[in-house]
């Protein structure tokens, strides 16, 4: 039997909001790792727009601001806990985790984390 394929859930489900930020999370400590940076909260109010646009889901700009703002709070933390080599390992992790179809438990435990950030949303 053939079912329709399951609609998106609204971007303003707390697990696409915690997504969200575990992917921005990922997004910027690859760019830190890459390029010695953070990004700008503009620019991760731009990747939360990238991000919701690729599932044609969308989030006001207020939204997308406090989302990222929550990132970079989180992947400065995690920066300042853990060795070059480490936070380069977690980076990765984050990134491959991207794809549903990965699992880790470190990456399941900052997910946790992420749904922690946005629980009072």
């Amino acid at each position: 039997m053939n079912l329709p394929p399951t609609p998106p859930a609204p971007a303003e489900s707390r697990g696409t909001r915690a997504a969200l930020v575990f992917a921005l999370t990922a997004e910027r400590l690859s760019i830190w790792y890459e390029h010695g940076r953070w990004p700008t909260e503009a620019q991760g109010a731009t990747l939360a727009a990238d991000w919701l646009g690729r599932t044609r889901r969308s989030l006001p700009l207020a939204d997308r601001r406090l989302l990222s703002e929550r990132s970079d709070g989180l992947a400065r933390r995690i920066a300042a806990s853990l060795s070059r080599e480490a936070g380069l390992y977690t980076a990765h992790e984050m990134m491959e985790a991207l794809d549903p179809n990965y699992e880790s438990e470190l990456s399941r435990s900052l997910m946790d984390e992420c749904a922690r950030l946005v629980a009072n949303d």
